[in-house]
């Protein structure tokens, strides 16, 4: 498996899965809200600050349907320190609220990855933001590097993606130079960071005439938005972190440990079930045992392709069974067939690993071939891991991190400023949602953050994983809190029905 294979299945936090009250209803102090000028129900164009809005089409994956937005172009400097270098475009949208006229303040998505467009992404987080679009409108702007905003593509660098080759330096290494020969050409990858990305989106605010933002941020957009406050606090209103990462920690020293911990526990909850436990063992002990086999014994295994209903072949060995189970460990519901999967691989039939991953892969195509995330991990945290002797043990080991470092060797850094990983340090109101099961940013990261914030609330959603945003309730509770800007008042009782997806026994549920 080669190093950008490895990166690809163990680094990305994909955001998977994904009416406000009439204005009489709001309750800001009794004060009445300050609406923006009207926009026509029928308009096909409008203007808002100095941009002109047009009409357009937000494609959905796998689908004929699209979503109506409003595009505006936007275009910056790749760096601004150079008046005379490359402008690059950026993608930007509008989704328009339900309001005739809507608040000023506007809700903006900051997608996950590193490496989500927030505009291809709508369609999926859309239902989850719905409560706060009856009165807001809510921007999407693809993060230069991602998207349609001069993305860092290089999709002629490593053809055989996810073929399950077994580890090769030498040619990982040649990848990765050919992948930046390919960006280079339209890109000076020392320039797709999250630091300059926040200024890009304070280009945008000043051109829409400086509104106030209520920022919305899942995963790596969590990032993204704390960063953003800490360097344009005057335009910040509110802020959500969904699957928080703290500003204090490198990105990939904890994957380790964080996937081992979620998955004893999901284990744990089959163990402690008698009909789960009956049927399957100690499912902790057996994927160990299953990474060991193909360790030992990789090995092409036939399968039927539920996407393309045709058979199909892969090549398994440890590493891509580690990315398998990675990406069932991020949602409770994929999370749930765990031990029935492994179980079957045990007995030669993979068919459940590799069919649901074919359909899991859908998701995370934004982030294929997307040197975005290069910039932003070799210049913010690259040079803060190192190979921790207690991660030998762990399913996903050092290798992430051995990876990385070979990497980070290769791809420009960026600057990093000074204060960049000091802790977000505000009294601005902040809403903090984890997962309880989450295997990447699990909820110790938003005990971590709320540490020094004086208004804020953290919930944290039982039996639930990565990415809570859209999980029962918890629209109403975001749009509660943007409406009324009083975390800690906020009557969470409801995000207590939420809990954990029991394990399948077989494959028509939990049930025995």
């Amino acid at each position: 498996m080669t190093t950008r294979n490895i990166i690809r299945i163990v680094i990305i936090a994909a955001a998977l899965g994904y009416f406000a009250y009439a204005q009489f209803h709001r309750k800001d102090s009794g004060a009445k809200p300050e609406l923006a000028a009207p926009i026509p129900t029928n308009a096909k164009e409008f203007k808002l600050g100095a941009l002109d809005f047009k009409a357009c089409d937000i494609k959905q994956k796998n689908s004929g349907a699209t979503t109506t937005a409003f595009c505006a172009p936007f275009s910056v400097p790749e760096n601004r320190d150079d008046a005379n270098g490359r402008k690059i475009d950026l993608r930007l949208a509008l989704i328009r609220s339900d309001a005739a006229s809507a608040d000023t303040d506007i809700v903006v998505f900051l997608a996950g990855g590193p490496g989500q467009a927030a505009v291809d992404t709508w369609p999926q987080v859309a239902g989850s933001f719905a409560p706060l679009r009856r009165h807001h409108h809510i921007l999407l702007l693809d993060q230069r590097g991602t998207g349609q905003s001069n993305p860092l593509t290089c999709k002629h660098a490593d053809d055989e993606t996810d073929s399950g080759e077994d580890f090769d330096a030498a040619k990982s290494e040649q990848r990765m130079r050919t992948c930046l020969e390919e960006v280079q050409k339209k890109a000076d990858p020392r320039y797709y960071t999250t630091t300059v990305a926040t200024d890009d989106l304070e280009a945008v605010r000043a051109a829409l005439g400086n509104p106030m933002f209520n920022l919305v941020g899942i995963s790596y957009g969590t990032r993204m938005a704390q960063q953003y406050a800490m360097r344009h606090p005057d335009g910040v209103r509110s802020i959500v972190l969904d699957s928080v990462a703290p500003n204090d920690i490198a990105l990939g020293q904890d994957f380790a440990v964080n996937l081992e911990n979620s998955l004893k526990a999901e284990f744990a909850a089959c163990t402690n079930t008698p009909a789960c436990k009956d049927a399957f063992g100690d499912s902790y002990a057996n994927l160990f045992a299953l990474r060991d086999q193909l360790r030992a014994n990789p090995r092409d295994f036939d399968y039927h392709n539920p996407t393309t209903f045709k058979s199909d072949k892969k090549r398994l060995n440890q590493y891509a069974l580690t990315g398998l189970v990675r990406m069932f460990a991020y949602t409770p519901e994929t999370a749930a067939l765990l031990p029935l999967s492994i179980s079957h691989g045990l007995k030669g039939d993979f068919t459940p690993l590799l069919g649901q991953t074919e359909l899991l892969k859908g998701d995370l195509a934004d982030l294929t071939d997307n040197g975005m995330q290069m910039s932003v991990i070799c210049s913010e945290d690259a040079d803060l891991i190192a190979p921790r002797p207690e991660d030998e043990k762990t399913l996903l080991g050092n290798l992430l991190i051995k990876s990385l470092q070979a990497t980070c060797a290769i791809w420009p850094h960026g600057t990093r400023p000074p204060d960049f990983h000091a802790p977000y340090t505000s009294d601005k109101p902040v809403l903090v949602l984890e997962g309880e099961l989450d295997p990447v940013t699990p909820p110790r990261y938003g005990e971590q953050v709320m540490k020094t914030l004086s208004n804020a609330k953290l919930i944290v959603a039982k039996g639930q994983g990565h990415n809570v945003l859209g999980r029962g309730c918890i629209p109403k509770v975001v749009e509660d809190f943007v409406d009324n800007l009083k975390p800690k008042d906020l009557d969470v009782k409801c995000v207590d029905q939420l809990g954990p997806t029991p394990a399948f026994i077989d494959f028509n549920g939990a049930a025995p």
